[in-house]
């Protein structure tokens, strides 16, 4: 056991001298998270406010310009320019300059009066995340206008509103402000951290492979599980001081709150950087060269976002997609880093997630030492 150990420790102690060599990997490793973290960041969201407007008002008269007033103050619209009708909106459009386009026809303050107003909405159906943001507010819109001047006419005829007929009282738990980045930056975090992983430590084996120093560490009297430790240990300690600072940047800079228990946190993290290392070690195994590696794990990535509930819901998805996205660790630990920061849960409810990790990283590291063996014989 003594021995054992001792060569684990002089095999960590060497990749570790070799990895703080390798600047530009580790450079990698440490500075792409966080730019890509930033990027993302700033960039995803998935309810868009303040669209490019062009309105026709062919009214001109006080309705129609409070109507327009409330779809600026909703803070989804924003009118950019006044054009004379539906086909000036369309091209306004067709050439980008508007997302959308509102056309008030004449009389529209007679026809309020008359209670049969109609208001065109013209939406970009080419953006569909502006189609559905457009279309959502443009009806809260208009049915709390036409709620105002109901009302409105209801006190001037005498008659007072004393209670709607139906009220709906709506509590969101977790992220009351329903902001964007509570949703993301979990699930952000864990990408991430997943696509990091893979891709240097397949990139590093295979780099063992091309440089022929592989066969040289097969001399050595270290047996091949004592490789395998002493190979993606020193890596997993820098994933780890990865999924810290981009966490830190998440919760103090983007203002996500850690709701959970950050040591349980760090703990199921270690379980899905393993399995990040064990899917890289498997990636390596079929990969000739560095760039082949790469090219998997972009892939690999591809997947991960389309499948694992980063961006999209798996509950609409075929049952087939589900059971590929099930072979990708990202699926369980999203789970987990969503319930731990978002909704601060702990083992009580995460432990099938939790359960699946496991076997998930024995099983491709198993996998993965068996197809490396493979290619080495």
């Amino acid at each position: 056991m003594g021995k054992s150990t001792n060569r684990i420790i002089a095999l960590i102690q060497k990749e570790t001298i070799q990895l703080l060599r390798d600047r530009r990997t580790l450079a990698i490793m440490l500075l792409l998270p966080l730019i890509e973290l930033l990027l993302f960041a700033y960039a995803i969201r998935l309810v868009v406010n303040h669209l490019p407007t062009a309105v026709a008002d062919m009214s001109m008269d006080g309705e129609s310009r409070q109507f327009i007033s409330a779809l600026v103050q909703s803070n989804s619209f924003d009118v950019i320019e006044y054009v004379a009708g539906q086909a000036e909106v369309i091209k306004a459009i067709d050439e980008n300059r508007a997302r959308v386009g509102v056309v008030i026809p004449p009389h529209f303050a007679q026809d309020v009066a008359r209670g049969d107003a109609e208001v065109l909405i013209i939406l970009d159906g080419s953006d569909a995340l502006s189609v559905k943001s457009g279309y959502s507010a443009a009806v809260a819109v208009a049915q709390a206008r036409a709620l105002d001047i109901a009302t409105d006419k209801a006190r001037r005829m005498g008659i007072t509103l004393q209670t709607m007929p139906i009220r709906t009282s709506t509590t969101v738990l977790y992220n009351p402000a329903m902001n964007d980045l509570i949703f993301i930056m979990p699930g952000l975090v864990a990408m991430l951290l997943q696509v990091i992983t893979v891709i240097t430590t397949a990139q590093a084996v295979v780099r063992e492979h091309e440089l022929g120093t592989i066969e040289q560490l097969l001399a050595t009297p270290a047996r091949p599980l004592e490789l395998l430790v002493g190979k993606l240990l020193p890596y997993m300690a820098v994933m780890l001081v990865n999924l810290a600072i981009i966490t830190l940047v998440a919760t103090f800079w983007f203002g996500v709150p850690f709701q959970g228990n950050p040591w349980l946190f760090a703990w199921l993290s270690v379980l899905f950087v393993w399995s990040g290392l064990g899917l890289g070690l498997l990636i390596s195994s079929v990969a000739r060269t560095q760039a082949e590696a790469q090219e998997i794990a972009v892939m690999l990535t591809m997947f991960s976002m389309l499948l694992t509930g980063f961006i999209f819901p798996r509950g609409p998805m075929p049952a087939a997609i589900q059971v590929i996205g099930n072979l990708i660790p990202l699926t369980y630990f999203i789970r987990i880093a969503r319930g731990i920061i978002t909704k601060g849960i702990g083992l009580t409810f995460l432990w099938t997630d939790v359960l699946a990790l496991v076997v998930y990283g024995v099983m491709i590291v198993l996998v993965a030492a068996m197809t490396s063996r493979q290619r080495l014989d």
